[in-house]
Order: structure tokens, then C-alpha cells, then sequence
């Protein structure tokens, strides 16, 4: 009501002041001209000063209110009556009232709310996913088994160290004092080792392994990671050195009728236990595989139950093609000295299936496979085959070549034999590559280039890898797969310091090739 009367006064006054101002106006068109301006400059001043004041008569009424409206909207309800619709009334939260809650919707009450969009998954990277971890099994132990002692394993620990010391190979005599109670037999002390389930250590994540691997890689692989030890025997002959082997039940489908002998030696499938400092096996596998070598046993890292304080110890697939007429004779090797070799190197035995000619120096492996032998032990720097004097570097103090004194045979080159060339009984024209045994801590000037004495051609697949800049993301796809090798190497920071060593060896031997004009060729022989 008050508005509306408001309203009809401003309106009355309005229409007043526009006839007052027609009857002025009338008035002072018969005055003079300067009279005339004063008197429409003193009715401009009196118009103006009551529009002012009209004004600010509502505003300060409509902020306060729009204040006061704001305050409560934040601190609580606003409540509308049904006497005056603008007028509010505020209700502490918790307050029980009747009277019904009506909010004004002004920009101060306004709750905007932000949607969060839905993130899209990363893309899935092949064979990098790791699946779920399943619940761990309990580790349980039975008295029908013997196990090593901590004496036991401090004796294997001090018998390691003193053969380290003195550069000879490991003979593992304190494995006889393993188990009394277990049954002595011809090839050594058999000891029964706990086994437990777990989680297999070879990691593939998606459908397909990498293609460098064969499907008998990938088998032998989680037999060497994953399969059940029921014996480790020490096999020691006059023919090779002692080593330790264990044994499962798993029948070797690429053996299928073994001889007596075989069955001296296993039963089933086995694998040789290598020391644990002797990791570089491991590496050297992978490293075959990606360059499309495949000259290398299967090899992976294994932790064995209370035997050797449960450090990764590399273990390397038996092949008994390796020795045909049984444990009894030696390996399928190659007896040559340096003289020979190099001039098997300058007539090319059996290259393009040539027959050599009778009375010549040549062996029975193939041209290209020498080839292959040097590009792979001088990215590792492996010197026991090819120059196991150490000839062709400055060797430490604790080399091998340095403590037994083979140092000194570098005068008569010609005359040193090599060692471990050898191959498989049913097959003399192709090497196999055993004993890897490489080293990461010899620096870029203290190669051993003797290893590619006399080398003319090497394989083409193996050095486009190396060009291609993809050997990093090979290897890494590569050792993953082995997951306590990658642990025990310190993870990917571990693992990225050896093939960076790797990176920078195969910098230098493509260098050598484009100095010496050595000629890449496809060797698929």
C-alpha cells in the first residue's frame, strides 16, 4: 500500500512540473534574451536537485535490504511470511519451526558444481601389465627333507672365496657334506631341496613373448625359473669340472630315448647352478637372442631354498647333445691353437658348403660361425675362448690369466690353445656358446681387439640391431622377462649401466668396421 501511494505522488508531481515549466516557458518568451537564460538555468538547478533527492531516498533502503538478504543466505535459511513476501526472517539450523522455508535464489545462495570428466585409461603398453599379485603361500617345512646348514652354507661360502682368490675353478666339495642322510651315488652327493610354490619369476604379460624367442626358449626358461627341484647332485668327472646340477622329474621330449648314460648324469630335465658372481650368463643369453645369434644356452636367475644364503644364482639349461658318448669322454669340442685358427680364418672352411681340401688346417665348423663367436665375445669382452693368455688387453691382478700365469705365454701367440669352442654331437658345423662369463668394468681403451683378429665379414642382422639405435629397448623388453635377475641387478636403473656399457662397445665395433672395411653379410647358414 505504502508503495503504491508512493507511486501516485511521484506521478502528481511529475505532471505538475511539466505544465509549471509550459507556463513558464510561455512567460519567458516575452523577456529579454539574457533574463530569459537565468531563469531557464534556475529551473534546470531546481529540477535537478529534487531528482537527487528522490534517488537517494530508495537506494539506501534496497542495499541495506539486499545486504541483510545476502548475510542470511549465508549464515542460514531465509524464511518468508505470508504477511510481507520481501520481508525475511532467519532461523538458526536445527531450529524446529512451521513456518515453510522459501529461498531466494540470488547469486549469493548459488551452489555451482564442477563435474569431474572421466580420465581415459593410459594406453596398454604389450607385455608390460603387471596382473594382479595373488595371496602369497606360507612357506612350510617337513622333516623328510634334509637342508643345508648355516655351517654348511658359511663352508660353501669360504670354499667360493678361496677359489676366487686363487682364480680356479669352484669344485664345490662342500656339497658332499650336505644331507648325510641322503643315498651316495656315482655322480656325486644327491641332495632332496625343499621346494615351495610361488609366483613364476618369468614375466609375459600378453599373449606373445618377444620375437627373438623360440617356443623352446620360453619352455626352457620357466623349467630353468619355475620348475620343481627334487635333487642337486655334484657332477665331478676327470673330463670336466665339477659343477652342481639340479634335477626334476620333467621328461626332455627332445631326448626321447636316453642312453644308460644319460641316466647317470639326469634323469629329466636339469640345469647346471652357477655361482652366483658368474650373473653376466644371465645377460649374455638375452644378448644372443636379440642380436639373432641363438648360440647361447637358456639362462636365467634362481633362488634356491637355503642354499647359498638364497642368493641369485644363474642357472643354465643341460643339453646332453653337448656330450654324446655320455659323461665318460669329453665335450664335442675344438682343439686349435691361435696359428690354426687364423688360418682357418684366411681359407674359409666350408664356406658355401665347400669341402675343404684335404690335408688343410680346417676344422669342422663353418666360416661364418668364427664370425659370430668374435662380434659376441667382444660386446662382452669374454677373452676365455679366444684369448684366454689375455693377450690382447692389460689384465688386473685378479684376471685369471694373471694368477695361473698365463700372461707369459703371450710370447709364442701362435702356440696358445683356444678353450671352450665347442659344439653340438649331431651337429660339428655350428658352435654353441657356453661359459659366458663377460665384463662390464673394462674401459673403452682396454678392449681386447684380438678378438676380432682376422675376422672379414660379420653378420648382417646382428649389426643392423646395433645401428638401428633399438638394442636399449630390446635388451630392456628382453630382461624383464627375468624378474629376480632384474631385482638383483638394482631394478631398471641397474640394468640401464650394463647395456649402456653394451651401447658404447658396439659404438667402438662399428667404428672398427668402417676402419678395417670388415663387409656385413647375411649369415644364415
Amino acid at each position: 500500500m505504502e508503495i503504491c501511494i508512493r507511486g501516485d505522488i511521484i506521478k502528481y508531481l511529475f505532471i505538475w512540473s511539466y505544465t509549471s515549466l509550459l507556463r513558464i516557458y510561455g512567460c519567458i518568451q516575452r523577456r529579454p534574451p539574457s533574463k530569459r537564460n537565468i531563469v531557464i538555468a534556475s529551473a534546470c538547478f531546481v529540477y535537478l536537485f529534487f531528482v537527487v533527492s528522490q534517488v537517494g531516498h530508495f537506494l539506501p533502503h534496497q542495499d541495506r535490504w539486499t545486504y541483510d538478504h545476502k548475510y542470511k543466505s549465508i549464515r542460514g535459511s531465509s524464511l518468508k511470511t505470508d504477511d510481507d513476501p520481501f520481508k525475511t526472517v532467519y532461523s538458526p539450523a536445527g531450529e524446529n519451526t512451521d513456518i515453510a522455508l522459501s529461498v531466494v535464489p540470488t547469486r549469493s545462495n548459488v551452489v555451482y558444481i564442477t563435474l569431474k570428466s572421466k580420465r581415459l585409461k593410459p594406453a596398454i603398453i604389450r607385455g608390460t601389465v603387471k596382473p594382479k599379485l595373488r595371496s602369497k603361500t606360507r612357506r612350510t617345512k617337513s622333516n623328510n627333507y634334509a637342508f643345508i646348514t648355516q655351517n654348511n652354507v658359511a663352508n660353501l661360502e669360504r670354499e667360493v672365496e678361496r677359489k676366487r682368490t686363487y682364480g680356479k675353478d669352484i669344485s664345490w666339495k662342500a656339497v658332499r657334506q650336505i644331507g648325510q642322510t641322503s643315498p651316495e651315488t656315482g655322480n656325486g652327493a644327491r641332495t632332496i631341496v625343499e621346494t615351495e610354490p610361488h609366483v613364476s619369476s618369468i614375466r609375459i604379460y600378453s599373449e606373445r613373448s618377444p620375437p627373438w624367442y623360440s617356443k623352446k626358449d620360453i619352455d626352457a626358461m620357466r623349467f630353468l625359473a619355475d620348475g620343481k627341484v627334487l635333487h642337486i647332485n655334484e657332477v665331478s668327472y676327470k673330463s670336466f669340472p665339477p659343477f652342481l646340477m639340479f634335477e626334476t622329474t620333467t621328461k626332455d621330449s627332445s631326448n626321447p630315448s636316453p642312453t644308460e648314460n644319460d641316466f647317470k648324469i639326469c634323469r629329466g630335465l636339469c640345469g647346471i647352478i652357477k655361482r652366483p658372481i658368474d650373473t653376466s650368463e644371465v645377460f649374455a643369453f638375452h644378448l644372443d637372442r636379440v642380436l639373432g645369434l641363438n648360440k647361447s644356452l637358456p639362462a636365467v636367475s634362481r633362488r634356491f631354498s637355503h642354499f647359498q644364503d638364497e642368493q641369485p644364482c644363474p642357472v643354465v639349461l643341460w643339453d646332453a647333445s653337448l656330450y654324446p658318448g655320455g659323461s665318460e669322454v669329453n665335450q664335442s669340442a675344438v682343439r686349435l691353437t691361435w696359428g690354426q685358427y687364423q688360418s682357418t680364418l684366411k681359407q674359409r672352411c666350408w664356406h658355401r658348403n665347400i669341402s675343404p681340401k684335404p690335408g688343410s688346417s680346417c676344422s669342422s665348423i663353418h666360416h661364418y660361425e668364427w664370425s659370430k663367436l668374435a662380434l659376441f665375445d667382444f660386446l662382452l669382452q669374454i677373452y676365455k675362448r679366444l684369448d684366454q693368455s689375455c693377450c690382447g688387453f692389460r689384465p688386473r691382478p685378479q684376471d685369471e690369466c694373471v694368477e695361473l700365469d698365463q700372461h707369459a705365454e703371450c710370447v709364442d701367440e701362435d702356440s696358445i690353445a683356444l678353450a671352450n669352442i665347442i659344439y653340438r654331437g649331431h651337429d660339428p658345423r655350428h658352435l654353441v656358446f657356453s661359459d659366458n662369463k663377460g665384463f662390464f668394468d673394462r674401459d673403452e681403451d682396454n678392449l681386447d681387439f684380438k678378438l676380432l683378429e682376422g675376422i672379414k665379414e660379420l653378420p648382417e642382422h646382428a649389426v643392423g640391431v646395433l645401428r638401428s639405435q633399438r638394442l636399449r629397448e630390446r635388451l630392456l623388453q628382453a630382461l624383464f622377462l627375468d624378474r629376480i635377475y632384474w631385482e638383483s641387478q638394482g631394478g631398471r636403473q641397474g640394468i640401464e649401466r650394463l647395456i649402456d656399457v653394451i651401447e658404447r662397445r658396439a659404438k667402438v665395433l662399428l667404428t672398427y668396421i668402417n676402419a678395417h672395411g670388415v663387409r656385413v653379410v647375411p649369415m644364415n647358414v
